[in-house]
């Protein structure tokens, strides 16, 4: 019986640490599923262990004092922390309209409600917003879409261009609109077909992506993949990238002519492709969403394998490039692609003469979030990126919006980059 005892003790301690843990970090990524009804349960339960914990008499002892204590913050430090996210988000809010809209022209972000996100966009504090299967789960299609046309008419009461609108409608394993949208097979379907008959259907598959995205309203696919397939079985910690189900084909040339062909169809219907996820994840191991990864291959056998469907498709369509948060040995081993300078202005710009449109891959995957985030913020748009893509949890807006702020009142902000940026914006937005 002591030995129970003894195990429960131990055991309220090492939860009640877990959940102030919780509470601190409420703000969190990784916590995002305890938000809402986890955030009301963590509550409800530490209150209950405290009730029982004074009615069986654990204030007598100094050690049993100690545990009622650490099972009352919880809740505090789940509010300070709630605290110190409403203060950043007022802040934020308050922006002067000339800076948000200088740095808001550079932000995509998700989110769960039309009250949320709504203000941000009639501010012009982001440029567009991403919508994935959290936007349409429980609900009519047409909801959606007059959540996205309300949007749009707020922009246009504000005098702002319109919202960029981007999804992740890959086919296969990658489709976040599916349902109610249709659920096409992967590319990678089409890449043992006869050459004729892989690029029509690829072209078809585009149409039909095009045609439902753009009823929507969507006007960005994050798609197609270029990354090779990779020849290694998967990593079995690999919980979120997938290439090699994702993956077109282990032939470059292949994966050009299938993704060309899908970006026909889509830019048809008057939906833009972005390519990704340079500089490929072919030869890459690591799962980004969690682990920093590097890319050790010399930039020469690069060019001629991995980087051979970015750079046929970049020349050959209207797609945009997204950036993955892996970073070139050969260029730049110090930081991810996704904020380097010698990647994006030196190879990109320079080297490849793009002048298309570039974005990150999500700021909130642990490749960057688990490190300086306002570094890379502030990396990316020195390096000449456009857009910074805040998908999965679209409330660390206001952290990195925070770091382009700060970046800008200090003049840590190259003004020829931005000034660059903001006219292939421009342009871009005319073309659409």
């Amino acid at each position: 019986m002591q030995i129970i005892k003894r195990v429960g003790i131990a055991m309220a301690w090492i939860v009640g640490l877990a959940f102030v843990f919780a509470g601190v970090n409420h703000n969190d990524p990784y916590l995002v599923p305890l938000r809402g009804t986890g955030n009301l349960l963590l509550v409800v339960a530490s209150v209950a262990v405290v009730l029982v914990l004074v009615c069986r008499g654990a204030r007598r002892a100094w050690a049993g004092r100690l545990l009622v204590i650490l099972w009352c913050l919880p809740p505090l430090a789940m509010l300070a922390a709630h605290g110190v996210f409403e203060v950043r988000m007022h802040r934020i809010m308050q922006t002067e309209p000339l800076l948000a809209r200088s740095l808001g022209q550079h932000f995509i972000v998700g989110y769960r409600s039309f009250d949320e996100v709504a203000p941000l966009a009639e501010s012009g504090l982001i440029a567009g917003i991403y919508v994935t299967g959290r936007n349409v789960a429980g609900r009519a299609v047409d909801a959606l879409k007059a959540e996205i046309a309300a949007l749009q008419a707020k922009r246009r009461a504000a005098g702002l261009p319109p919202l960029l609108v981007a999804t992740d409608q890959e086919g296969g394993i990658v489709s976040h609109l599916a349902p109610p949208l249709t659920r096409l097979p992967a590319l990678a379907s089409l890449a043992e077909l006869a050459p004729e008959e892989r690029t029509a259907k690829a072209e078809e598959f585009g149409r039909i992506h095009g045609r439902e995205l753009a009823s929507l309203g969507v006007n960005l696919n994050l798609a197609p993949v270029l990354d090779l397939r990779p020849e290694a079985t998967r990593n079995r910690f690999d919980f979120n990238t997938l290439t090699n189900q994702r993956a077109i084909s282990d032939d470059p040339a292949k994966v050009s002519a299938i993704a060309g062909a899908y970006i026909h169809g889509l830019e048809s219907a008057g939906v833009n492709a972005t390519v990704k996820h340079f500089p490929g994840l072919g030869r890459v191991r690591a799962d980004t969403h969690h682990f920093n990864a590097d890319l050790d291959t010399p930039v020469g056998e690069l060019e001629a394998t991995d980087w051979r469907p970015f750079r046929d498709v970049l020349s050959t369509t209207g797609a945009r490039l997204m950036v993955g948060h892996v970073a070139v040995s050969a260029l730049d081993p110090a930081r991810p692609a996704s904020h380097s300078k010698a990647v994006i202005d030196g190879l990109i710009r320079k080297s490849w003469n793009y002048q298309g449109l570039v974005m990150t891959d999500d700021l909130v995957m642990g490749a960057i979030y688990q490190h300086d985030v306002c570094t890379a913020v502030v990396e990316a748009l020195n390096a000449g990126v456009d857009l910074l893509l805040v998908a999965y949890d679209g409330a660390q807006f206001y952290r990195l919006f925070a770091c382009a702020s700060d970046a800008a009142g200090r003049d840590a902000l190259d003004a020829a980059m931005l000034h660059d940026s903001q006219t292939r914006l421009k342009r871009s937005l005319a073309i659409d």
